[in-house]
């Protein structure tokens, strides 16, 4: 695009306003592109240690077979004892002083690395099920 370069004491207002606003849409743009190129730094650095994370987890599996010991299998458990996102959910409540909010669960169940996308439904089943109690809408505590 050839466009006349003018000094901005011999353009008009309405030309100035333009010539602003298609700055702010310049460095919204330079902006957003930053964003998502920490977006993707922070993903693969994700990956990276999630992968570390499977390897150690699977020397230690190595090492206790090897002393004869039986590792179990994710998403096995004995009996009806809670597993996955329900027991982290179950845990982050009991190790925190009497109450928690949704908002602090949620915030610390992504920590966790927890889809929380169904949280208040998984909330709302532990509460049902009595292994959470709720003293008023929104907050949470152990029985």
């Amino acid at each position: 695009m050839n466009a006349i370069v003018k000094n901005p004491q011999e353009m008009s207002a309405e030309e100035l306003y333009a010539l602003a606003r298609q700055r702010e849409e310049q460095e919204a743009a330079e902006q957003e592109e930053a964003r998502r190129q920490e977006r993707e730094a922070l993903k693969q650095k994700r990956r990276e240690l999630i992968k570390q994370h499977r390897r150690e987890l699977a020397q230690l599996d190595r090492e206790i077979r090897k002393l004869g010991g039986r590792v179990p299998r994710a998403g096995q458990g004995g009996g009806k004892r809670e597993t996955g996102p329900s027991r982290i959910l179950c845990e982050i409540v009991a190790n925190n002083p009497p109450e928690m909010t949704t908002k602090e669960i949620r915030e610390q169940a992504q920590q966790a690395g927890l889809n929380v996308k169904n949280l208040s439904q998984t909330l709302g089943y532990l509460k049902r099920q009595g292994k959470l109690t709720s003293p008023r809408r929104g907050v949470y505590s152990a029985p």
